[in-house]
């Protein structure tokens, strides 16, 4: 679903998947309306990403399924123990709902990401409202990427706190073709940090490199 600033809510009755896949119903969570479900079954032959079994990615009614391929991609690539999608932010100073997000033992964000489509405002605003975040960004494509960074040079964003993730265009449009409402995701190795990442996705082979950018 998508994060946008302001987005429609509605409480009723969910399953909360858990990062390691726990589960339980809560009638008093609110979540996005969503107009469909994927199912990621998860596999690592990476140590240093212990995935769980299974990871549900919602679509919300205005997101389209380019979005769910993003989080999914973001979800591995910055993969930790405690990472949560599209969790609430117990902080009512910060009205946003994250993409993906680590939140620390003092219930601060100490990692948040944001996929896809952001405005330069609401950036602002997480640098100020969230000072020890480390805060990214994934495109999709360089232009995209590059187009943000245009946006917040000509604001004067706060400069040392923002990375961005750009992906090949090409490679993850052949990649959004291929999600289904279940899924199977093999990893092998990669990461952030190294810039490139190997792995299977509904028995198709990826060796991808991808850049990172700063503001």
């Amino acid at each position: 679903m998508g994060t946008v600033d302001g987005d429609r809510r509605t409480p009723w009755p969910v399953t909360v998947v858990v990062s390691h896949g726990q589960r339980a119903q809560d009638p008093l969570v609110w979540r996005p309306l969503l107009a469909n479900k994927f199912n990621f079954q998860l596999r690592s032959e990476d140590r240093h990403r212990p995935f769980p079994h299974k990871v549900i990615i919602g679509q919300g009614v205005n997101e389209s399924v380019r979005h769910v391929g993003l989080k999914l991609l973001a979800y591995v690539l910055f993969f930790h123990e405690r990472i949560q999608i599209e969790t609430q932010i117990q902080d009512d100073s910060i009205p946003f709902v994250p993409d993906l997000a680590i939140i620390g033992y003092d219930l601060r964000p100490t990692l948040w990401v944001e996929c896809g489509e952001c405005t330069v405002s609401k950036l602002h605003k997480l640098a100020v409202k969230c000072p020890e975040a480390a805060l990214w960004i994934v495109k999709r494509s360089r232009i995209e990427a590059e187009q943000l960074l245009a946006a917040m040079e000509k604001e004067e964003l706060r400069r040392g706190r923002y990375g961005v993730v750009v992906l090949d265009s090409e490679f993850f449009q052949e990649f959004c073709g291929l999600v289904r409402e279940r899924n199977e995701f093999h990893w092998f190795d990669g990461g952030i940090e190294s810039g490139q990442a190997r792995f299977e996705f509904n028995g198709l082979w990826f060796d991808i490199e991808f850049e990172i950018l700063r503001r």
